[in-house]
């Protein structure tokens, strides 16, 4: 079958109303050959807590991969047509139990269909067996994860064609089930999405250009309400995606004398065609009427009927349909062209058309948000937000757009911040201690004793819930709530349906939603709003899975999320872009759950729920903001306002009133303030003196380009501030101010502060000045598409003392991991609970952390005690290689050599053999006939004038090398020549180079001038350097030095100074010796692998090392949680 034909059966199969033979043909091709003698029919079986949503079922065929992974092909007839959507969660778990109860099947591949065939879902559900040590699975809920397309009549088949089609084409491949899976690949079409997505915002911004270049009238509007071409065009396609969402629902164009939901799916295509009324102008004559008049004004006294369009239009609200800064849409003529939104253009794919309406038009769009074990293969709120983090640097074709936090990341870090959330609230035990104040010494008539003891109160609460319960409620309530949903019908348990949610959730279950829906959530660098909705996802899933146990008819997803919104989720940003869209991602998540729009109020205004400003730059800790409920009143009052003119005045007011608390700021502080959390978030501050809950990721910008900014940090951050550090760990100290006491912080972020020297504040303040909760570390895995590093830190604020110290969440242990796999990262928390151990907080160390576990620590330990670290050893004569920034000017050739020294024989004076960090191999350099011009700082070249013909022709890059150094030092000067330590090169000396993969360490006695960032220890102790090449080096290396992508570590003299070098008695130096320079003599002699067995053996027994502990330094031990019981 060809590419075309296997196109068209996608089509004409998941394109179409459900037909069973089609989907058999389909499903033969996509395997090539699968056993159908096993087909079933179900004919009305199934379980019962399955029958309000499934009908019956068969099974088509069975099919066994080459990986013997077995798979059933299955129909699902559901009960009605709104199961399709609003029952996912209990489709997923019925597969899950028909899988598990079929010999343990892998997958399910199904089709789920209602009542109305025009619509269906084809899904992949792959199960996720979690075995015991014997091998079999634990009775616990197994987890069900389900990829979907939503297919049928009314949905676009483009997106499954591009995937199904190429494993159709190849008939000779027996596919695998990995192969569905990526099929199925969400992340893959997000990335499809993006690039198309970021060339219509390019070509948007670039014909805005040249409109707002070609009328003054706009151009001098734009600029007075600062509106900028950029900004204009992100939010003109954000307001027609958002449409694209909405007109799923039929809430457009519908009819006067029709209902809501009678409306058009393609309404958008429907305007641009001319069938609501004739333009001339798309965007001028249709796009701004539509926005900001029928969706921005309140038209409920005649029914939302829009005379303009001949239709009722719902009011809409938001700052979603206001014009951008209130520029002038009806005064001014913003005439896009009309084939930016459609045309007939080819595109590379072969499909017609290239405009917005024309892509969007090829993409599903879902209102269903994804969620950890559903996730829909369409264009969902998450991928959308997904998109438009991606887009928030790009600005023009030259930008590359930033990264976004991978969902499962968002889910996991949300998840453990809101259990830790429960965990502090129910928590019987220590959960919070603080110093009494004055007012309560007082009480014991304790003014004036000096020396007394400072006294702490011990927090308790009530109601204890345990971890174990707080996670089976969070992690597993979805798929508990059918089983105990029978129960609660039944009124009693038997010995068929028993609760399986636990007892002390369902006894507490008000006071566990009461908790829900107060929590306080800040992300102080939102972005695109990842983490205020996955923690909004969290507590609405939560709270929904308590309505077994509340009886409330008025309990709804999209009350919980109007709920949230408006008490518990903040956010600032410093870009308006990201503000814009994080306000847009809560707008979509708020009404994607509710169908009938008489159920739903008009969107909030969230201008003081989501703000733009500095998140690092405020009023001093300690400084009253002096906010009154005045302002608080107005906000709240703003929320919920809808008519415009009212909404600015509000706006207004509070405006003027809270930039009057900042406007005396570079002069009462010496810096200038345009956002404070206590002054913007009043209302958090007053009702609990901080947040709950701060999550985020903050910017990864390096110290290098935030220099203008440094001086406010260092008067914001008196005591955390230090100059080399990098612009997020200011993000740590500023999110750890924001909570209340005992509340949590939860951060991914780069992990080099736990190494760096400018890390040591960073060390402290997350291991010493509050408690440490879990400290997860990725390493080089590509989480982002750029080069992060990236780690999540989770503390709780307030030092718990030792007293309270115990394993688990609710005592002073370190959850720790460290993931060195990317594929562990599709499942996360199953991972971290493989991989995962505990540390105490003592062992995270002001002058580095070692992510290890306890064993590997106490190694470490007896490596130190067994010697000196090797920069006491050497009294700290490590020394940088030279840099002479401009190797092609200083650094020559033989022939070059020769040449100059002919022209000049003074010219060898300055000439040095010379070794780059390539040339050092262990044991031994290899010069690669190399010379060093070596010209120091403020030297007379004159002299030399051969030398100083050669230099010319690089004058003119010599001079620009270092703009910030023109004046320090000559342009024929090396940049920098060891002005203190140059004669060491021409000792006998150590050297080795900046990253390796295992240590490189040579002896060096040839007089070499070295290349930095290469550096070299002045010495002839052959011993030392059998030390430094040995296992125990390059382990040790590996646990304390910063990592680098592709497996290199930094050697460093931070790192290799640490080294522990023990004594070495006579004998044995005479043996290491003796081997050393048999190597040294001919490296690349044959027995050369045995002479360095035996030295590595000999140095194993300087350190007193047992087999065991070699076999841990060797990595022939493996330390996991099933080897060691944990």
């Amino acid at each position: 079958m060809d590419q075309q034909q296997a196109r068209d059966l996608v089509r004409d199969t998941l394109g179409q109303s459900f037909e069973k033979a089609s989907f058999i043909r389909l499903t033969r091709e996509l395997f090539n050959q699968f056993d159908e003698t096993k087909a079933f029919h179900a004919r009305g079986y199934v379980p019962e807590s399955y029958k309000p949503y499934v009908r019956t079922y068969e099974r088509i065929a069975t099919y066994t991969d080459p990986d013997n992974k077995k798979i059933d092909i299955l129909i699902v007839y559901l009960q009605k047509e709104t199961s399709l959507d609003r029952a996912r969660v209990s489709q997923r778990n019925f597969i899950a139990h028909y899988l598990k109860d079929r010999d343990q099947k892998d997958a399910g591949l199904v089709a789920f269909v209602s009542p109305d065939p025009a619509d269906w879902r084809f899904s992949l559900v792959r199960m996720d067996y979690r075995l015991d040590e014997k091998g079999k699975i634990k009775e616990e809920l197994t987890p069900a994860r389900r990829w979907s397309f939503l297919v049928g009549a009314n949905e676009t088949s483009h997106t499954v064609q591009s995937r199904l089609a190429p494993r159709i084409v190849d008939d000779q491949h027996h596919l695998r089930l990995a192969d569905l899976e990526d099929a199925f690949n969400i992340e893959k079409v997000t990335k499809e999405f993006f690039e198309k997505y970021r060339e219509l915002f390019l070509r948007t911004k670039e014909e805005l250009d040249a409109v707002v270049a070609g009328d003054e009238k706009i151009r001098a509007d734009f600029t007075a309400k600062n509106v900028n071409t950029a900004d204009f065009a992100k939010k003109l396609l954000g307001q027609i995606v958002f449409l694209c969402f909405l007109q799923k629902k039929g809430w457009f164009g519908v009819a006067r004398d029709q209902s809501w939901g009678r409306g058009s799916k393609q309404f958008l295509r429907e305007l641009f065609d001319k069938k609501h009324g004739s333009y001339e102008n798309f965007f001028n004559d249709i796009l701004e009427p539509l926005f900001y008049e029928a969706l921005r004004i309140d038209r409920s006294h005649d029914d939302h009927y829009f005379s303009h369009f001949h239709c009722k239009i719902p009011f809409l609200n938001g700052g979603l349909f206001d014009p951008m800064n209130d520029y002038d849409w009806v005064r001014t003529d913003i005439l896009l062209a009309n084939e930016l939104f459609s045309n007939k253009r080819q595109t590379k794919e072969g499909d017609a058309g290239n405009g917005i309406l024309d892509i969007f038009d090829r993409y599903n769009f879902t209102v269903k948000e994804d969620e950890p074990l559903e996730k829909e293969v369409a264009i969902d709120p998450e991928m959308l937000g997904k998109v438009f983090e991606n887009l928030l640097e790009v600005k023009d074709r030259k930008s590359k757009g930033t990264y976004y936090t991978p969902r499962e990341i968002v889910h996991y870090m949300c998840r453990q911040s809101l259990i830790y959330y429960l965990l502090q609230q129910f928590n019987g035990g220590a959960v919070t201690y603080e110093k009494t104040g004055t007012a309560q010494t007082d009480m014991f008539g304790n003014d004036g004793i000096k020396g007394q003891l400072d006294l702490t109160v011990e927090y308790h609460e009530k109601t204890a819930i345990s971890e174990k319960d707080i996670e089976t409620f969070i992690h597993s309530g979805e798929q508990i709530a059918e089983n105990d949903a029978r129960v609660e019908r039944e009124g009693r348990e038997t010995s068929r349906y028993y609760y399986q949610m636990p007892e002390s959730i369902r006894k507490n279950a008000k006071e566990i939603d009461e908790k829900l829906s107060s929590v306080k959530v800040c992300d102080p660098a939102i972005g695109s709003g990842a983490f205020p909705v996955g923690m909004m996802s969290e507590i609405v899933r939560a709270r929904g899975v308590l309505n077994n146990f509340i009886r409330d008819d008025s309990r709804s997803p999209y009350h919980f999320k109007r709920q949230c919104i408006e008490k518990s989720l903040y956010g600032v940003d410093i870009d308006p872009g990201a503000v814009e869209i994080a306000k847009l991602r809560l707008w979509l998540s708020l009404v994607v759950d509710e169908n009938d729009i008489k159920q739903i109020k008009p969107l909030p205004n969230l201008d003081y729920k989501i703000v733009c400003g500095n998140s690092l730059i405020g009023f001093p800790e300690g400084w009253d903001s002096d906010v009154t409920k005045e302002i608080e009143a107005l906000k709240h009052e703003h929320f919920s306002e809808t008519n415009p003119a009212k909404k600015n005045a509000l706006k207004s007011k509070i405006d003027s009133k809270i930039s009057d608390r900042y406007k005396n700021s570079l002069k009462t502080f010496g810096y200038q303030i345009d956002l404070d959390f206590r002054t913007a978030f009043s209302e958090v501050f007053h009702e609990k003196n901080g947040f709950d809950v701060v999550i985020a990721n903050p910017p990864y910008v390096r110290q290098e380009a935030i220099k203008a900014f440094k001086p406010d940090l260092a008067k914001a951050f008196p005591k955390f501030y230090c100059g080399t550090a990098d612009l997020y760990t200011y993000f740590y100290q500023r999110g750890i101010d924001l909570l209340r006491s005992g509340a949590h912080l939860c951060y991914i972020a780069p992990n080099k502060f736990m190494r760096a020297s400018y890390g040591k504040n960073t060390r402290r303040l997350l291991a010493k000045e509050v408690t440490p909760r879990q400290v997860i570390d990725f390493g080089d895995l590509p989480i982002f598409d750029a080069t992060t590093y990236p780690s999540i830190i989770l503390v709780q604020k307030n030092r718990l003392p030792s007293t309270a110290m115990g394993e688990g969440r609710g005592g002073g242990d370190v959850l720790t991991a460290t993931f060195t796999d990317i594929a562990q990262i599709e499942n996360t928390e199953k991972t971290i609970k493989e991989i995962g151990f505990h540390l105490s907080p003592d062992d995270l160390k002001e002058e580095g952390w070692t992510l290890e576990r306890p064993e590997i620590l106490a190694l470490m330990d007896k490596l130190r005690k067994a010697g000196m670290p090797l920069g006491e050893y050497v009294q700290g004569r490590f020394y940088r290689g030279i840099l002479t920034g401009l190797n092609e000017a200083f650094v020559i050739d033989e022939a070059t050599r020769a040449q100059l020294i002919a022209e000049d024989p003074q010219s060898a004076e300055l000439i040095k053999p010379w070794l780059r960090g390539r040339d050092i191999k262990k044991w031994k350099a290899e010069w690669a006939g190399l010379y060093l011009l070596y010209i120091p700082w403020h030297f007379d070249i004159k002299k030399y004038p051969a030398v100083l013909k050669h230099l010319r022709q690089f004058k003119n890059k010599l001079e620009n090398r270092n703009e910030s150094e023109r004046d320090r030092y000559e342009w024929y000067a090396l940049q920098r020549y060891a002005a203190d330590y140059y004669k060491e090169f021409s000792k006998p000396k150590i050297t080795w180079g900046n990253l390796a993969t295992e240590p490189k360490f040579a002896f060096d006695t040839s007089n070499s001038y070295i290349g930095a960032p290469a550096n070299i220890i002045p010495t002839s102790n052959l011993c030392l350097l059998a030390i430094l090449n040995s296992p125990i080096s390059k382990w040790w290396i590996s646990l304390q030095a910063a990592t680098r992508s592709g497996g290199f570590l930094e050697y460093k003299p931070m790192y290799v100074g640490e080294i522990p070098i023990p004594e070495v008695a006579d004998e044995e130096k005479k043996t290491i010796i003796n081997c050393i320079e048999k190597i040294l003599s001919d490296p690349d002699i044959p027995n050369v692998a045995k002479l360095e067995a035996k030295i590595d053996q000999m140095v194993y027994k300087l350190y007193g090392l047992t087999p065991d502990e070699i076999a841990i330094v060797e990595g022939k031990k493996s330390l996991t949680n099933q080897n060691l019981g944990g």
